[in-house]
């Protein structure tokens, strides 16, 4: 699942950043939340976990909570944040919120530092 120490696959960060959803609704992290927020069965989920939990950004009790590591926070921000940028960018240039909220999903993933960097630019209009 991971690629490299630093680059996580698409599938993690959507878990990461969905575990961070849920602890800022103020909820816990369920594997049932996390199934029906990313549309995956819990199999899946469970299975995600595990190695988010073997790469230190999720700490696991068996059949207990479930909780973002320090690192799997920071992570789970990064990821939100570029999501949140992106969002903007489209209802920037006009696209819908509806359809804003799903193309950014997709592009949050793929975008370099350096564009990501100049995307923040634009869109604070520096």
């Amino acid at each position: 699942m991971v690629e490299n120490n630093n680059q996580l696959s698409t599938s993690a960060e959507d878990y990461l950043e969905a575990a961070l959803m849920c602890t800022l609704r103020g909820e816990r992290i369920k594997v049932t939340t996390l199934s029906e927020h990313l549309g995956v069965s819990k199999p899946a989920v469970t299975a995600a976990l595990g190695e988010l939990v073997d790469k230190g950004f999720i700490a696991r009790e068996k059949y207990g909570d479930i909780t973002l590591t320090e690192s799997g926070k920071q992570k789970a921000e990064e990821v939100y944040q570029k999501h949140r940028l992106m969002h903007d960018l489209l209802v920037k240039l006009g696209v819908s919120e509806q359809q804003a909220s799903i193309d950014c999903c997709k592009i949050e993933h793929v975008l370099s530092p350096e564009s990501i960097a100049c995307i923040e630019k634009f869109v604070k209009g520096e």
